[in-house]
């Protein structure tokens, strides 16, 4: 049952990080207007969620039609939440100045990006400065941290489990930027997927594009063309063409389906995937979009 939903408010953002598997920077397409944002916490609402989260991109690059996200959620009484990479955090009375406008809306969540690819110096992070100015002023926050991929010595693992270690997803950038000599294994190991619910999933995001996704770039319906609660009640992904395989047998039956895209190894299961899914692009662009998602030009 449909409980949380995530707007990607914007696929701009000031950062290209070599992690981001939306391909997200300054020059990226899309962003919700006012209208849009109306739409979505409504049909939201009418598919029975319980909490909106504001994501990107970065969220704070368009300050008042966030703002509004968040009133219009608080106004159906919903939970809600923002992921951020704390750019406008330069100082403790900056880091005020944007905060406490949500004092007055209320928020249940602020994640802050605090990691090595968001900051040259962790220790010393725009992040930290947001996230002790907001438990100042008591908002609830918290750290998203992504450790950079690393190769795991032999007896730190068990036999079958990952070589490479670190919680970076290889999806989008990550594959162009960080995919490079790290230990892989055969595509068969990776029968299932582990980082999403594909059958009941609790949990979509929502583009600018209306695109409902299930895992970012594998979409299930459009808003645009009908509600989302009507997405989720005829949901059915053994009928979808390429979360049927992935339910069935995971990214290995998914290359099974469609081929390998390249070799016979692969550092993880959504390497695999996003990398099978990247060949068809052409065949199946209502289900795989947008192109930009896959580091492609948009149409």
């Amino acid at each position: 049952m449909l409980e949380s939903l995530h707007l990607l408010l914007t696929y701009q953002c000031l950062y290209e990080c070599d992690h981001c598997f939306l391909y997200c920077g300054p020059h990226m397409q899309g962003t919700f207007t006012l209208a849009q944002v109306e739409q979505a916490v409504q049909q939201g609402v009418e598919a029975g969620i319980t909490s909106v989260y504001v994501e990107g991109g970065e969220p704070f690059l368009y300050y008042p039609l966030m703002l509004e996200t968040l009133r219009l959620a608080a106004q159906r009484g919903l939970r809600r939440g923002i992921v951020t990479n704390c750019y406008w955090a330069v100082a403790e009375r900056d880091a005020e100045l944007w905060l406490e406008p949500l004092l007055d809306i209320g928020l249940d969540d602020l994640s802050v990006s605090d990691d090595a690819f968001h900051s040259d110096d962790p220790q010393r992070s725009l992040a930290k400065i947001a996230l002790a100015v907001a438990l100042r002023l008591g908002l609830p926050a918290d750290r998203i941290t992504i450790e950079p991929p690393r190769i795991l010595p032999g007896n730190a693992r068990r036999k079958g489990e990952p070589v490479v270690g670190g919680d970076v997803v290889f999806r989008g950038r990550a594959i162009e930027k960080l995919a490079h000599d790290l230990p892989r294994r055969a595509y068969i190991c990776f029968t299932e997927c582990t980082e999403e619910d594909l059958v009941d999933p609790t949990r979509v995001h929502l583009d600018p594009f209306g695109n409902v996704f299930i895992c970012q770039g594998i979409s299930i319906g459009s808003i645009r063309q009908q509600p989302l609660a009507r997405i989720m009640q005829e949901y059915r992904p053994e009928e979808h063409p390429i979360l049927g395989p992935l339910v069935r047998g995971g990214p290995a039956e998914l290359a099974r389906v469609f081929g390998l895209p390249e070799g016979e190894e692969y550092i993880s299961g959504c390497h695999l995937c996003y990398l099978v899914r990247k060949k068809l692009l052409d065949r199946f662009p209502a289900y795989l979009c947008p192109r930009q998602v896959y580091g492609e030009p948009q149409d």
